[in-house]
C-alpha cells in the first residue's frame, strides 16, 4: 500500500489547491445548520438520488485494483485504484446500496465541518443493488468510464452512472489514486488529493490515461477480475470526465484505441492531446460562466471527427455531478454564498441541469457505440432549451 497522508489531516489545503482546475473551493462551506434536513421522518435517508430513466434495474459492485508494475506518480508505491461498476441488473431485487462507505462520509463531513450526522454521505438513497447478477441475456454491454474531477470522488457521478446502466451500458467510475477524495481502501486508509496540491494537471491527465488501460485490461479478456466481465463488450468502449477527468477523456482518446468516443464535462485540454488532434468522436459541455477553459479554442479545429460543443446554459462548473441535487436535499444550499452557488452551479434548477447532462450522455454513447439513431444530437435544444450548440 503506498503512503499517504490521512484525509483528515489534508483535505481543507487540498480543496484550496485545486481550486484552480475544478473550482473545489466552493467545498469549503461555513457550518451548516444543526437543522438541516431535520424535517425528514424518521428513518428516512437523508437525500436520495434522481431515479434512472432506462428500463434495466441497475447492478453495482466495487473493485480494487493494484498496478504492481507502475510507480505513483504522486506518493510512490504501486498504483492503486477503486473502481465502482454500475450495469444493467437481472431484476430489481438485493440490497440497495450505500452512496458512500461509512468512513468516506465521516471524513467528508469533518474536514467540511458540517453539523451533520457522520453517516449521512452513507445513508443518501441510490438506485443500485450491491453485487446482484447482471442482465447476461441481454449483452454483452458497451462500457463507459467515468473520471471525476480533481479532489471529487467517483460516488459524485452515481447519478450519472445509474442512468446509463439503465439504458444498457457497463459504467465504471474510477478514482484515480490521490487525485480523487476521500477514497477509503479496504485496509481502511482513507487518501487525499495529494496530486491536486501539484498543479501538475497536464501530468495528471496523462496519469489518468494510462489508469484507464490498466483497467481495461483487468476488465477485458481471459484474465478479467470481475467475474461478470463476459457481460462487457470489450469493441465498444467510452468515456466521460468531469473537469480533470474531461482533460483525461482527450487524453485517453489520443493514447487508448480501445476507447472510441468521449464527452468532457466542463475541463480543460493540455497537450498533448491539444497539440496531437484527434479523429475520435468528442462532446465539450462546458459551464455558462462566459469564459472557455485553457485550451477549448485551440483544441476546436484539431478535431477531425464527430465534434460538439455544448454550452449547458445557465450552468456552473458542477452540474453533470450529484452534488448541486444532493447539497439541496440536505439542506446546505445556503451553506454557500451566491457567488460560490453561481460558479458551481449557476442559476438553472440543479435536477434540470443534471437531467440535460444524462439525456445528452445516454444519446451520445448510444449513437456512437451502438449506432443508435439519436436526434438530440442533430438538435440538442430542441429537446433541452439548455444544451445550447456554440459555433466557435
Amino acid at each position: 500500500m503506498p503512503s499517504s497522508t490521512p484525509l483528515r489531516a489534508a483535505t481543507a489545503g487540498t480543496i484550496r489547491a485545486g481550486a484552480a482546475l475544478t473550482l473545489t473551493a466552493a467545498l469549503v462551506l461555513p457550518t451548516a445548520s444543526p437543522a438541516a434536513g431535520a424535517d425528514r421522518p424518521h428513518g428516512a435517508p437523508p437525500a436520495v438520488l434522481p431515479a434512472p430513466t432506462g428500463d434495466h434495474p441497475v447492478g453495482t459492485t466495487v473493485l480494487h485494483l493494484v498496478d504492481g508494475e507502475r510507480e505513483d506518480v504522486w506518493v510512490g508505491g504501486p498504483r492503486e485504484l477503486m473502481v465502482t461498476l454500475w450495469y444493467p441488473a437481472r431484476s430489481g431485487a438485493g440490497r440497495t446500496a450505500p452512496y458512500m462507505t461509512e468512513a468516506e462520509s465521516a471524513a467528508t463531513i469533518d474536514a467540511l465541518g458540517l453539523e451533520l450526522p457522520a453517516d449521512t454521505l452513507h445513508r443518501i438513497r441510490t438506485n443500485a443493488r450491491l453485487d446482484v447478477p447482471p442482465a447476461s441475456r441481454r449483452g454483452p454491454f458497451p462500457l463507459v468510464v467515468l473520471s471525476p474531477g480533481a479532489g471529487l470522488s467517483r460516488t459524485q457521478t452515481s447519478a450519472l452512472a445509474e442512468d446509463l446502466a439503465s439504458h444498457g451500458f457497463v459504467v465504471a467510475g474510477v478514482d484515480h489514486a490521490h487525485e480523487a477524495a476521500p477514497v477509503e481502501f479496504p485496509d481502511g486508509l482513507v487518501t487525499d488529493c495529494a496530486g491536486c496540491r501539484s498543479g501538475e494537471w497536464a501530468l495528471g491527465a496523462v496519469n489518468r490515461a494510462e489508469d484507464v488501460s490498466f483497467l481495461l485490461d483487468r476488465l477485458t479478456g481471459s484474465d478479467a477480475v470481475w467475474r461478470w466481465s463476459r457481460v462487457i463488450d470489450d469493441e465498444r468502449i467510452g468515456m466521460a470526465g468531469h473537469s480533470w477527468g474531461g482533460t483525461a477523456t482527450a487524453e485517453t482518446l489520443l493514447a487508448e484505441e480501445r476507447v472510441d468516443a468521449g464527452i468532457n464535462l466542463d475541463g480543460p485540454y493540455y497537450a498533448p492531446a491539444v497539440d496531437a488532434g484527434l479523429d475520435k468522436p468528442l462532446a465539450l459541455i462546458e459551464n455558462d460562466q462566459g469564459q472557455a477553459w485553457d485550451g477549448v479554442e485551440n483544441m476546436w479545429p484539431r478535431l477531425t471527427g464527430w465534434r460538439q460543443w455544448i454550452r449547458l446554459e445557465g450552468s456552473g462548473h458542477s452540474n453533470g455531478t450529484d452534488r448541486g441535487v444532493l447539497m439541496e436535499q440536505l439542506g446546505l444550499a445556503d451553506a454557500l454564498t451566491p457567488e460560490q452557488w453561481a460558479a458551481q452551479f449557476g442559476d438553472i434548477p440543479v435536477e434540470r441541469g443534471l437531467e440535460a447532462v444524462r439525456a445528452y450522455s445516454v444519446a451520445f454513447f448510444d449513437h456512437h457505440l451502438r449506432d443508435g439513431e439519436q436526434p438530440l444530437l442533430d438538435d440538442p435544444a430542441e429537446a433541452y432549451p439548455e444544451l445550447v450548440v456554440v459555433d466557435p
